[in-house]
């Protein structure tokens, strides 16, 4: 459905600066004409001139049209970036609208994800009901995430891989041998972005420098320019 613009003060903007070219325009084609016939029944035989009064006239009305059409063309370009960005709002808008939702859900999934890693694995042999109600939980975490997958909800999983503010947390940092520091070694609560913007960080430990050279992390707690 297209938009409403009866209310949009550029449209009108741009209306009046239409109108008032073209009246100045046939203004000084009038003007012009006139001249024309006039010095043709004085005598048909001497050259068309303007009078200098006459074309300062002339030369007047067309400045001012110039001027009126390169405040046409501002006019419109205003309107159209006006448009661009009322666009991308409402597109971030549509894109984002459930970010609120999307982090409540989280939380969801972190409990189920503990239920599952609070049970020993020794009382799976000895109760089978046990294991009826963990098939059961790791049955709705799948469900759930599958859901996250549809909405463009992402898990990080950033172990092995190099820190990076804009997604990661520092939780501690510790030497591991073989590790580049600043590494990912332990996540420690997951994150999750949404169509690519970041819901939650991941907290994580990374692997620091054994003592040879200077740490390639941030401090532990240090801020992070993370978008909500």
């Amino acid at each position: 459905m297209p938009a409403d613009n009866t209310n949009d003060p550029n449209e009108n903007n741009v209306e009046s600066l239409e109108e008032r070219s073209a009246r100045m325009e046939a203004e000084a084609d009038a003007l012009y004409d006139a001249q024309q016939e006039y010095n043709a029944q004085q005598d048909p035989l001497a050259p068309t001139e303007i009078p200098e009064e006459e074309d300062s006239s002339v030369e007047a009305l067309q400045d001012e049209l110039a001027k009126a059409k390169d405040q046409m063309m501002r006019a419109l370009a205003e309107a159209e970036n006006a448009r661009k960005r009322a666009q991308k709002d409402r597109e971030d808008a549509s894109r984002f609208a459930i970010s609120g939702f999307a982090r409540d859900l989280l939380d969801v999934a972190d409990n189920l994800r503990r239920a599952l890693d609070s049970v020993p694995e020794d009382l799976l042999a000895v109760d089978d009901r046990i294991k009826g109600v963990l098939d059961g939980i790791e049955a709705t975490e799948r469900t759930l995430l599958r859901s996250f997958e549809k909405n463009n909800i992402q898990k990080l999983e950033p172990v092995d891989q190099p820190f990076d503010p804009n997604f990661h947390e520092v939780m501690f940092e510790s030497p591991v041998p073989g590790k580049v520091a600043g590494t990912v070694i332990q996540v420690i609560e997951t994150g999750y972005t949404l169509n690519g913007r970041l819901l939650r960080p991941a907290r994580v430990g990374v692997a620091k420098d054994d003592g040879s050279g200077g740490s390639a992390t941030p401090e532990a707690g240090g801020d992070l320019d993370i978008e909500a």
